[in-house]
């Protein structure tokens, strides 16, 4: 080069290095270059972010003068401060080279080595520049020395950094990560220092640097370092916790791409604090719980231990449930469990495991919700698991609980079967023996209450002892095995009367109860079954104390707050079985506790379908409303058999009607409070009916949402019960409340109890009074019912002119034996004029009769005609008292007419014969209607069910002509048949028309209940009243269109008989007009016919 060496200098560009692996393997702040140009001068480069790939880049220069020595001295460094250093760090590498060799290079970038570390050698990418002209640039070069006492001190002894550093010294926080690193590798290294002091100087480092520090991130990794060695060397749970706890807090702060996020999000990182964690055991604390969250959160949706960490958080959420009965809890276990599952597809070796743990948290929901779908899924993820794992104890268990559910011996015999095959995998010793000893035993006693065989009693005993030997006493389901021993105990006690064994089941029951906190969820079932040994003893010794102690524990068993509803509903419900069979005074609490039990229970259901099916699960219990009211009555308390009838009765209504409630007074007294509450009735609305569906994990998420709308929208109506004037906001009715439904006439309530029949007519403004009927059981009704319906279906066959012998019979009977005491007390004591409104409530098999029709059928001397019911009195029914007084209440909404006829008798191949009067019948109709009022037909192709629905919500009058169904199994589907689809009666309740005011329902059975709960009166002229029309006629059973069309023309002509006010349209009317109408068509209509027709409303 063409300047001499003296009066040259070099610009030197420490652009990258890579392959740089710190020879002690700790995590550096980061990686500078240092170069010595002679004795007393050296430079730094900026201290550079290692990346994953053990690479850093600077782009750094340094102006390095060609006095002084003939060679540079270049070391890589690793710093463990990012800020400000103590000391010079830890050398990577160190190489010497010349000044020839440097200016040899040009001016293009060059790679130079440095001796290896472990099997790599660094290297760094350098570019040299000659500079020519001299000026001073060495000023910044001797600024960058490092040259003190602490830095000696540093590299030579860590120990003397402390007399160094004290606590006041900026550097205190490096000189004490210094010395624990130094100890710590001691300790690695077995020179078994305290470990936990050295954890504790992590810490003081820690405390130094607060998260804003720059080296905040690096002393979280040094103290996980140091807590993941002392779980390693004393596997103490507390520092694996403490490790993950501070991971999650370290990996957001380290960038991806950063050799710290490498390491720390790692197999031998966080990976391995994951792993280790999961081996914990279960802690079902609130501590716990977040702890697992925790864990979860470090597991990425990718993560391969998601599985697993989703798997443990779920496992103690479902110890927490079983703790304190949250349903959340097992909610949320169970979407964890479905996203393990889904994290597993076929072929991975988990998979069965997964799938069976998910099946147990089901079928553990459906004790608690009695929800079917929950049950069916458990046994079809069961059977899944039991291909991929032959030996699964739980599909077991969920064949055992579809027996109890759907009664097929076929079920607990296969459970039997797969028990016995277990018990034979376990072998005495083996760690699980207990509980298929458990699992075998449980199965027999089944099989034992279906079959009553006593070898699968007596083995089912044996069995049980021998797995209560083999539970810990501090094991924690050593309880389950407790009351389970008592029941069977209890049964062999009814076979045998031995008293030792009842004994024994009454003390084991007792000690499971001392082994369960106050609101474990399992004190339910040791209440269970120690009111069955308290029932059993008393049933073959006969002590009143006996039976004493079995009714408080009924009351135990029905009010554990932390059990399901479905098993207190069911313990209520026996409750009040024995409380009847016994004579015991418990038994109107018992309904009580029943009907409020069921009514919780259902609203937490999110639509009608899934409400009455609920409803329908508790065999037997659809009579209780009927028999409620009966056991008052024969207490002397009419009012409250009043009451008990209606909740019992009403329930389905009152949950759907609950979201429409009038805000009228609750506006005037507090808006804010009513405009809450009407927002969220909304929003509840809405939510109704999103929890069906195939996709169970956003069926169960819709559930999830649809409870926490449920608990807002009870909050509110507490804020509202807390105002004075409305303490009683949507609590079920009092007797003063319902009589209101009296105020034009009295309403007769019929009860059919298995108990007795009788009636109950509740006067305008008066006490009620109570009609018995003596001569008539519950057997008597069913079959009066059953001679009806024969009765009818062969007068629909005979010619119009032939008598209808059976008919006359039977309405004969219905006035001797039922009506004929009621007409004696409304005319002789309730003084009730002639021609007078009354209204039917029918229950149970009275629901099927047609009351209104009662008739003696006398001709008196003079020839004339002994009056009918129907003579004597305008009838209508209603299905509740409660739904008579909301019509009443929204008569004060009226609106300008409009009145729609809407009509199909071309329904369409498969949906029934066409009906060829219907044309000429919705004529009729609007030519009956005055002008006065809008008025329109829809029918052919226009009457569709969209057009129906929208004609239904823009009228408030409707006239209906064509075919009705009414669906005995699932009465919601009940439908009329439009041109397309079937508009049913979901369809008509999902509409809320509270200014509609008539409806008639030409159209078959469109006033007739369903079969399981006939109670609940759901049928179409229901629904029509339920969405907003106050006053409906229906039918009871097949219309005959050729001959209906009679009484529609009467019953329009009488509708719109002219007053002196004119021609006024009043719903009010139609009770009177029907009346009229069937009396007016006698000799044109046969008896069957004029019967059919029926009022509801006001």
């Amino acid at each position: 080069m063409p300047c001499s060496l003296e009066s040259r200098y070099i610009t030197l560009e420490i652009i990258n290095g890579k392959n740089l692996r710190v020879p002690s393997e700790r995590i550096p702040a980061g990686i500078y270059v240092s170069i010595n140009n002679d004795s007393s001068r050296r430079w730094k480069s900026a201290i550079s972010v290692l990346s994953s790939e053990e690479s850093a880049a600077w782009g750094n220069t340094v102006d390095l003068s060609s006095h002084g020595s003939s060679t540079l001295s270049v070391e890589i460094r690793a710093s463990y401060e990012a800020d400000r250093m103590l000391g010079n760090g830890e050398v990577i590498g160190k190489v010497q080279i010349s000044w020839d060799d440097l200016l040899d290079r040009g001016d293009e970038p060059f790679d130079l080595s440095f001796p290896p570390v472990g099997d790599v050698h660094p290297f760094l990418t350098l570019k040299v520049v000659v500079v020519y002209a001299r000026d001073d640039q060495l000023g910044t070069l001797s600024d960058s020395l490092i040259d003190c006492e602490i830095a000696r001190h540093t590299d030579a002894d860590v120990s003397h950094l402390n007399d160094a550093c004290p606590a006041s010294h900026p550097d205190h926080a490096a000189a004490l990560t210094n010395l624990a690193w130094a100890r710590l590798k001691g300790y690695i290294r077995k020179d078994l220092q305290d470990v936990d002091a050295t954890t504790s100087i992590f810490r003081d480092a820690l405390a130094l640097r607060p998260r804003r520090h720059p080296d905040h991130s690096l002393s979280l990794y040094n103290l996980i370092e140091a807590l993941t060695w002392c779980r390693d060397k004393k596997d103490t749970a507390g520092d694996i916790r403490e490790a993950a706890q501070l991971y999650h807090e370290l990996l957001p702060l380290c960038p991806e791409g950063t050799y710290l996020h490498s390491i720390a999000a790692g197999k031998n990182g966080v990976d391995y604090v994951i792993g280790e964690c999961n081996n914990l055991p279960k802690d079902e604390s609130d501590e716990g719980i977040h702890f697992r969250r925790v864990i979860l959160d470090l597991c990425p949706l990718d993560h391969p231990l998601r599985p697993e960490a989703l798997d443990k958080l779920s496992s103690d959420l479902r110890s927490r449930f079983t703790q304190r009965g949250n349903i959340e809890d097992l909610d949320e276990g169970i979407q964890f469990r479905r996203e393990a599952v889904s994290l597993c597809p076929e072929g991975h070796p988990d998979r069965d495991g997964y799938l069976n743990n998910l099946a147990f948290s089901l079928k553990a929901r459906f004790g608690q919700q009695g929800k079917p779908h929950d049950l069916d899924e458990a046994i079809s993820l069961y059977e899944e698991a039991l291909r991929l794992c032959p030996v699964g104890h739980n599909f077991r268990r969920a064949l055992r609980t579809r027996f109890s559910e759907h009664d097929d011996i076929d079920d607990i015999t296969r459970a039997v079967s797969l028990c016995r095959e277990a018990l034979a995998l376990c072998p005495p010793g083996h760690p699980t023996r207990d509980t298929t000893l458990n699992n075998l035993a449980l199965a027999l006693k089944i099989r034992y209450n279906k079959l009553d065989v006593s070898e699968d009693l007596n083995e089912a005993i044996d069995l049980y002892r021998e797995s209560l030997r083999l539970k810990r006493l501090d094991h924690p389901e050593r309880h389950i095995i407790l009351f389970n021993l008592s029941s069977v105990l209890c049964s062999r006690f009814r076979q045998t009367q031995e008293n030792e064994d009842v004994e024994e089941a009454i003390s084991l029951c007792q000690q499971s109860l001392s082994a369960l906190s106050s609101l474990h969820p399992d004190r339910y079932f040791s209440y269970m079954r120690l009111q069955e040994a308290y029932l059993s003893r008393y049933q073959i010794v006969h002590d009143p104390a006996d039976l004493s102690l079995a009714v408080e524990n009924f009351r135990l068993a029905s009010r554990h707050p932390t059990q399901g509803f479905p098993g207190r509903i069911q313990e209520a419900y026996n409750w009040t079985v024995a409380a009847e069979q016994y004579d015991h005074e418990s038994a109107l609490e018992a309904y009580s506790a029943f009907f409020e039990l069921l009514d919780d229970h259902l609203a937490t259901r999110s639509s009608a379908t899934s409400r009455r099916e609920a409803a329908s699960a508790f065999l037997g219990a659809q009579s209780l409303p009927v028999d409620a009211a009966s056991c008052a009555t024969r207490t002397g308390n009419l009012r409250q058999a009043v009451e008990l009838g209606e909740q019992g009765r009403g329930q389905q209504w009152t949950l759907a009607s609950r979201l429409r409630t009038p805000l009228e007074d609750l506006e005037s007294t507090s808006p804010e409070l009513a405009r809450k509450f009407l927002h969220l009735s909304k929003q509840l609305s809405n939510a109704q009916g999103f929890a069906a569906g195939t996709d169970r994990a956003a069926a169960d998420r819709a559930a999830i949402e649809y409870r926490r709308l449920t608990r807002e929208w009870e909050a509110a109506v507490t804020e509202i019960r807390d105002l004075r004037a409305f303490s009683r906001f949507l609590l079920p009715p009092l007797y003063e409340d319902l009589q209101v439904a009296a105020r034009h006439g009295p309403v007769i309530i019929f009860i059919a109890s298995q108990y007795s029949c009788s009636a109950i007519i509740v006067p305008t403004g008066r006490s009620p009074h109570h009609v018995p009927f003596p001569s008539i059981a519950l057997a008597d009704l069913k079959t009066l019912k059953d001679r009806f319906g024969r009765a009818i279906r062969e007068a629909s066959r005979m010619n119009p002119t032939e008598s209808r012998t059976d008919l006359i019979v039977l309405s004969r009977i219905l006035w001797d034996e039922i009506m004929l005491p009621i007409i004696d007390v409304l005319e002789r004591v309730l003084k009730l004029k002639r021609r007078s409104r009354i209204w039917l409530c029918p229950t149970a098999a009275f629901t099927s009769i047609p009351l209104h029709a009662a008739n003696p059928f006398l001709t008196k001397p003079d020839r004339s005609k002994e009056p009918c019911l129907e003579d004597l009195y305008i009838c209508s029914y209603t299905p509740t008292l409660s739904a008579l007084v909301r019509s009443r209440q929204l008569m004060k909404k009226r609106v300008p007419p409009s009145f729609v006829a809407i009509g199909q008798g071309q329904p369409g191949a498969g949906k029934g014969k066409a009906l060829l009067a219907v044309d000429s019948e919705l004529e009729l109709v609007h030519d009956l209607v005055p002008a006065t009022a809008s008025r329109t037909i829809i029918s052919g192709d226009a009457a569709t069910r969209a057009g129906a629905l929208e004609a239904l919500q823009q009228n408030t009058w409707v006239h209906l002509a064509c075919h009705g169904k009414q669906d005995p199994v699932q009465p919601y589907h009940s439908h009329f048949v439009m041109r397309d689809e079937h508009l049913t009666l979901l369809d008509i309740m999902e509409r809320d028309v509270p200014h509609a005011e008539f409806a008639f329902l030409s159209a078959c059975h469109t006033a007739v209940g369903d079969e399981e709960t006939p109670d609940e009166v759901i049928h179409l002229a229901a629904g029509l009243q339920f969405s907003g029309f106050k006053s409906v006629v229906g039918t009871l059973w097949e219309v005959d269109d050729s001959v209906a069309k009679h009484v529609v023309e009467a019953f329009y002509q009488y509708m719109f008989k002219p007053s002196k006010e004119g021609v006024v349209m009043n719903c009010a009317r139609a009770a009177w007009a029907l009346n009229c109408a069937t009396h007016a068509v006698k000799t044109k209509v046969p008896l069957e016919q004029r019967m059919v027709f029926v009022h509801i409303g006001v």
